[in-house]
């Protein structure tokens, strides 16, 4: 079991979550313990995908919960019990590395089983005439994102992995929560980005970067909306072998192209792969 607090991005509030080790296809489990609400991470709880990704059941939410399921994702953990007192998972600095950390030094457990997967046999396509999301056969689990910005000084980023354990640790976990500083006025008049700051998000101003940090990757959105990417996905409760595609996409995108997935049966396969099993 560990603990980890903060203050959620959007809602400012604090709150606490415990992670529990759970029994083999127990999956992922959040539950609000101030409200007694158990929600399973699954695409059909997905409430809401306005700047983060919510879940809730009867009237209870659950915000931003991508970052924490991009990280149980990336390390592989496929059955847990995620307790929360409040309403949105603690933002920490943005990305998902002090989550891997937490987790890493706390052990996890395997469990002797093989593990479902999703392979792709047929393309799928989502284009809604801004965002396009594919996924077509691929050895593998590889992901291409590509984003555009208006921006004078940050056009376009693109980039493509071949995902594991050691990829997700490195290459897109450090990559943290950004926006623009235009935006931000607007977000809290919508109730939003209360708990934001330049300690948990890059904050990009008209001439650049707002933060004396600056950045931990050249490309650091590109790959920050990758790690966004695999949170959303994880709510099919499989890993996905294939190689999806994404362009100007985000969290509602990411829910429709999963929907749209689930009903393409002709267009995939489920198999079972000698994985780790954990919790």
């Amino acid at each position: 079991m560990v603990k980890f607090e903060g203050t959620g991005l959007h809602t400012g509030r604090p709150s606490t979550v415990v992670l529990k080790p759970a029994p083999r296809d127990t999956g992922i489990v959040f539950i609000r313990t101030d409200r007694s609400t158990i929600v399973k991470a699954h695409i059909g709880a997905v409430v809401d995908t306005a700047f983060a990704t919510t879940i809730g059941y009867n009237g209870t939410r659950i915000k931003t919960v991508e970052h924490l399921l991009s990280t149980l994702s990336g390390i592989g953990i496929d059955n847990i019990i995620v307790e929360v007192n409040g309403p949105e998972i603690p933002i920490l600095d943005g990305s998902s590395t002090e989550l891997v950390s937490i987790i890493l030094d706390a052990g996890i457990s395997k469990q002797g089983k093989k593990r479902p997967y999703i392979r792709i046999t047929k393309p799928i396509i989502l284009d809604d005439g801004h965002a396009e999301i594919m996924a077509v056969p691929y050895n593998g689990r590889r992901v291409t994102y590509r984003i555009h910005f208006k921006h004078r000084i940050f056009d376009m980023q693109n980039l493509s992995l071949d995902l594991n354990e050691e990829v997700f640790i490195k290459e897109i976990a450090p990559a943290r929560t950004f926006g623009f500083l235009k935006h931000v006025e607007m977000l809290r008049a919508n109730g939003l980005a209360k708990g934001g700051s330049l300690d948990n998000a890059v904050v990009i101003g008209d001439n650049g970067i707002l933060n004396k940090t600056g950045l931990r990757f050249n490309d650091e959105f590109v790959r920050h909306k990758i790690l966004d990417l695999i949170g959303d996905f994880s709510l099919i409760g499989y890993p996905i072998y294939g190689h999806i595609i994404a362009e100007r996409a985000g969290h509602s995108s990411h829910v429709r192209f999963l929907r749209k997935l689930l009903s393409s049966v002709n267009s995939w396969e489920i198999g079972r792969a000698s994985c780790r099993e954990r919790v």
